[in-house]
């Protein structure tokens, strides 16, 4: 058992929903892809919404991770979705 798996499935996870999350913004408005944007984002109050959705990616990601056979991986693609569904929880 790897855990360096574990932990690069870890940060592929949030780096994938961190990209998620650039793309639905482009797509959504260009304008939010700014720090003013973020802030109203965060000022509107649907930042959770955002990380939710941007989060989505990271469903693709696990289900190829478990279609080539890494499922350490695909494990820490899992606990980097709670880690976001707990911090989507407090904002």
């Amino acid at each position: 058992m790897k855990k360096t798996d574990l932990l690069i499935g870890f940060f592929m996870g949030i780096v994938a929903a961190f990209l998620g999350i650039l793309v639905f913004l482009m797509l959504k408005s260009p304008a939010f892809v700014s720090i003013e944007g973020l802030s109203t984002i965060r000022e509107q109050g649907i930042m959770g919404k955002v990380i939710t959705l941007g989060a989505i990616i990271d469903l693709i990601l696990f289900f190829i991770l478990l279609k080539i056979n890494k499922d350490l991986m695909a494990r820490g693609v899992v606990l980097a979705t709670i880690i976001l569904a707990i911090i989507t929880m407090f904002l």
